[in-house]
């Protein structure tokens, strides 16, 4: 495994990278796209495959949901995209670097997340025209899951998505700390169970939820985006402040240029 300092220095070269991919706007988007739709296989897998549990009221459904989501940051990292929730992270330890500038960092997260969006709604017009999440214990899920979602307070949701992307970015930190392609996949899976698992807040993994549930009639375009509204500032300070803020800080390394 390598150092903190090493991976901060990783986590810096991926900004930079992520800076100039930057210069071709719409094909930062595209990879956004990706992502989103990446995301939404996962919540695609939880109805499919967990909604027979949940009907049955199974104790260990929840469960169930942590251990088969994960499989979306997996394609996200090993595949390659960029995913508005671990930009957070990679573009504000460039910029408190000093190798990536202010204007990186807020164009980077603007882009990834509204590719994010087009992508994880295109997915869910796919999946919904497709009819694999037609079968009644799909549809009840994905209708109890955004009656949760919306019966939260707006204070709720923040704080569970500042949890949620924190252990997100923490699976990505140690991503690039680990070595092997099997380490690097246990060290993903572990976080992101927990955030499922739990009920904490993924905006990313919201928009793949509500485009399923306003495709299908059980949510509307106002639910989305209150909800986005709370879970996108709550995802920038749990893995931007807590995450690369944090190992940025205690790492040591400082500021080598002034952008």
């Amino acid at each position: 495994m390598i150092t903190i300092a090493e991976s901060i220095e990783a986590t810096v070269g991926q900004a930079e990278h992520k800076a100039h991919d930057l210069r071709k706007p719409p094909r930062y988007f595209v990879s956004a796209m990706l992502a989103g739709a990446y995301i939404g296989v996962g919540e695609i897998l939880l109805l499919v495959a967990i909604s027979p549990f949940v009907a049955e009221h199974s104790a260990a459904a929840r469960l169930l949901e942590g251990a088969v989501f994960p499989v979306a940051l997996t394609l996200v990292m090993f595949a390659g995209a960029q995913l508005f929730t671990s930009n957070v992270m990679v573009m504000l330890v460039g910029a408190l670097s000093g190798r990536t500038g202010l204007r990186d960092l807020v164009l980077s997260w603007s882009v990834s997340l509204a590719g994010n969006l087009a992508g994880a709604l295109a997915f869910g017009a796919m999946v919904h025209a497709s009819g694999v999440t037609a079968a009644p214990s799909a549809r009840a899920m994905l209708a109890e899951m955004v009656s949760a979602k919306n019966a939260l307070t707006g204070g709720q949701i923040f704080w569970r998505a500042v949890l949620c992307n924190m252990l997100v970015c923490l699976a990505v930190w140690m991503f690039s700390r680990a070595k092997g392609d099997g380490a690097k996949i246990f060290v993903l899976w572990l976080p992101v169970l927990v955030f499922v698992a739990v009920g904490f807040e993924h905006c990313v993994a919201n928009m793949a939820v509500y485009s399923l549930a306003i495709l299908d009639g059980s949510a509307g375009w106002g639910d989305l985006f209150r909800n986005l509204s709370f879970a996108v500032p709550g995802n920038i300070v749990g893995g931007g402040l807590l995450v690369g803020a944090v190992y940025w800080f205690t790492s040591g390394v400082r500021r080598t240029v002034d952008r």
